[in-house]
């Protein structure tokens, strides 16, 4: 049986081919071939809660990236094999010393206002806008002057290398100045009703219902191929569910428990590519004074049995990490790091570990205890704790479990620091100077997801900083090598699991081209120029 609010998306999917059928009749009933309009297009996206914002630049969240990919665009973008493209910058080039790199922009770009965007915007993008958001603060650093000589030139002077430099200018949307300059660029009204120059534009956000787009009729890259794009808030996963395999949806996430019903349907298809490597991961906090010692931290870490969750808590939509990199980032992985091996699953030995590491076992068959927190809204990190508890409890270690909000979550891990261990689904992002690297870093000032472990560790500091000194890959490599054997010592912070679990699962009935990225298009993003409309 359908929800209410489901079936009241149903409709909104419909709201276009109505009107025109009500518009097709004429008041003397005769029906005007001549003039009947095609059925416009509808595509139809289920978000799990209201977005906070929609500049991506400000806020850094899932919802506000995606809807971010919709309507801005980048200077350039990294497609899934984390090749860089031309995008708002059809060139650019270095100087021979490398101090200087100048950028060609597109003629005739638009904002979606009307107004022209020209090389201005993107000074004032790099100078005010970048030093805000979580990647482009550090890119920034590298850079001591922008000059904008002309409307498609933009001249950077840089002052030293950045290793991840371009896959950092991939993640920042550029914004408009004239709607943002002089204004508190974090309260802007335009953060919630966004002008850029992507392939969408905004139309509306109704708190709780949804938020709408429509197409960009001026999109500078081509023809869009849908007029509109609606964004149900659907919390509940089993509606979400119900409503994808009915084909209200036409692409959603859902539970990786709910992933075997669309098993033998061909409309229904799970994406397993397309996006960066996805982790869920277990953080310590090292001041709790039962997670003081790395030795105890690396009982704990093997107490977790990563084939178990991938096999249960993610039905089998993930595989137990084996290290602190994916294989997808082989050029910089140690492989000599086994987890297997380093952080064997032996319950019978890790209770005798425990033993003589201080820690007996009381009268309440419990050693100690640890407060465990993890997303409320992350099902698959909901399941993962839930496990978790379970395996903590062979070897001897109570377990309080806290279900918080992402914004609670937030507050209490990286700033209060109030947790133990907590549970989170990650991505490594476009390099691991960007997605991992920042988890065992020194985060003396609580900066949000960044490590909130209380370690603050030399060899590793110096490690980060070797790689994000060269964009030369095999030197990167060899940095990034040197942090994972001294995380492995520490261990303080850890994939447990690499999942595709979270990635959409699309129904095709009423669209091709959902499967698959287009030539031109951002890793992950929908196919808004080559999406076919079969109504």
């Amino acid at each position: 049986m359908k929800t209410t609010r489901t079936t009241r998306f149903a409709a909104l999917a419909a709201f276009a081919s109505a009107a025109l059928l009500i518009a097709g009749c004429s008041s003397g009933g005769a029906p005007a071939e001549s003039t009947k309009p095609a059925t416009p297009s509808v595509y139809i996206n289920a978000i799990v809660a209201d977005p906070i914002s929609f500049n991506p630049q400000v806020t850094n969240s899932p919802a506000t990236t995606a809807f971010g990919a919709a309507v801005f665009d980048q200077l350039v973008y990294i497609d899934a094999e984390s090749a860089i493209h031309p995008m708002l910058a059809k060139s650019w080039e270095y100087s021979d010393d490398k101090k200087t790199l100048t950028f060609t922009l597109e003629k005739g770009v638009t904002w979606h206002d009307g107004e022209p965007f020209t090389a201005d915007d993107v000074k004032f993008n790099f100078e005010e806008i970048m030093p805000l958001q979580t990647y482009g603060a550090s890119l920034v650093k590298s850079i001591d002057s922008v000059d904008a000589p002309d409307d498609t030139t933009v001249v950077l002077h840089l002052n030293s290398e950045y290793g991840p430099f371009f896959e950092t200018l991939a993640l920042q949307a550029i914004i408009p100045k004239h709607i943002y300059e002089g204004t508190d660029y974090i309260t802007n009204p335009a953060n919630m009703a966004p002008i850029g120059t992507g392939a969408m534009k905004f139309e509306s956000f109704s708190s709780g219902a949804e938020v709408i787009l429509v197409k960009n009729e001026d999109y500078w890259r081509g023809d869009v191929k849908v007029d509109k794009a609606i964004y149900p808030v659907m919390s509940d996963t089993n509606t979400r569910a119900l409503a994808l395999i009915s084909g209200e949806l036409d692409n959603a996430s859902i539970d990786a428990s709910q992933l075997d019903q669309i098993a033998g349907k061909p409309e229904l298809v799970h994406l397993e590519s397309g996006f960066f490597a996805q982790a869920v991961v277990v953080e310590m906090n090292t001041k709790n004074e039962y997670l003081a010692d790395p030795a105890v931290r690396a009982l704990v870490f093997s107490a977790l049995d990563r084939t178990a969750f991938a096999d249960v808590a993610l039905a089998g939509y993930g595989e137990p990490a084996d290290g602190f990199f994916p294989s997808t980032m082989g050029w910089a992985k140690d492989e000599t790091i086994d987890f297997d091996k380093d952080f064997p699953h032996d319950v019978k030995a890790i209770n005798k570990a425990l033993d003589k590491a201080g820690f007996p076992v009381g009268a309440d068959g419990v050693r100690f205890t640890l407060d465990v927190k993890y997303i409320q809204e992350l099902t698959d990190t909901v399941a993962m704790a839930s496990q978790a508890k379970s395996m903590l409890a062979d070897v001897g270690i109570g377990v309080n479990l806290e279900a918080v909000t992402s914004a609670i979550f937030t507050d209490q891990i990286y700033v209060q620091n109030n947790f133990d261990l907590a549970f989170l689904r990650t991505t490594v992002s476009a390099d691991p100077g960007l997605g991992i690297s920042r988890w065992y870093a020194c985060n003396p000032d609580h900066m949000a997801a960044r490590n909130p472990s209380g370690v603050c560790d030399e060899e590793i500091d110096a490690a980060v900083a070797g790689a994000n000194s060269t964009t030369d890959r095999e030197e990167r490599g060899e940095y990034f090598r040197d942090m994972q054997q001294r995380a492995k010592d520490l261990i303080f912070f850890a994939p447990l699991v690499w999942t595709n679990a979270s990635f959409p699962t699309v129904n095709t009935t009423r669209w091709d081209g959902l499967t698959e990225l287009a030539e031109g298009t951002p890793s992950g993003a929908v196919n808004w120029l080559t999406m076919k409309w079969k109504g």
